[in-house]
């Protein structure tokens, strides 16, 4: 389940990995590590400006049976992705 921005911009997660300057598969691979330091139903807010991570975070996240809440811009020029742990 997607949310709408407003959602995401009101979500205050469980844990923040920050995977900026990491080039693919870093940011996944701290996902992974970063899943892990948070309760099941919790959220992780993955920050990536590898544009890679778009596209695998969420593959990752349904694949392994997380929940993929979305994604946000900063205006600082990096990805905020979102993701609730599901196990």
């Amino acid at each position: 389940m997607t949310l709408e921005i407003d959602e995401l911009e009101m979500l205050d997660p469980d844990g923040v990995v920050d995977a900026r300057g990491s080039a693919c598969p870093g940011p996944l691979l701290e996902a992974k590590k970063g899943i892990g330091t948070v309760g099941v139903g919790e959220v992780i807010e993955v920050r990536s400006d590898d544009e890679g991570s778009r596209a695998d975070i969420p593959v990752w996240a349904e694949k392994v049976g997380h929940e993929w809440l979305g994604l946000l811009q900063a205006e600082e020029g990096y990805d905020r992705l979102f993701v609730r742990r599901g196990k």
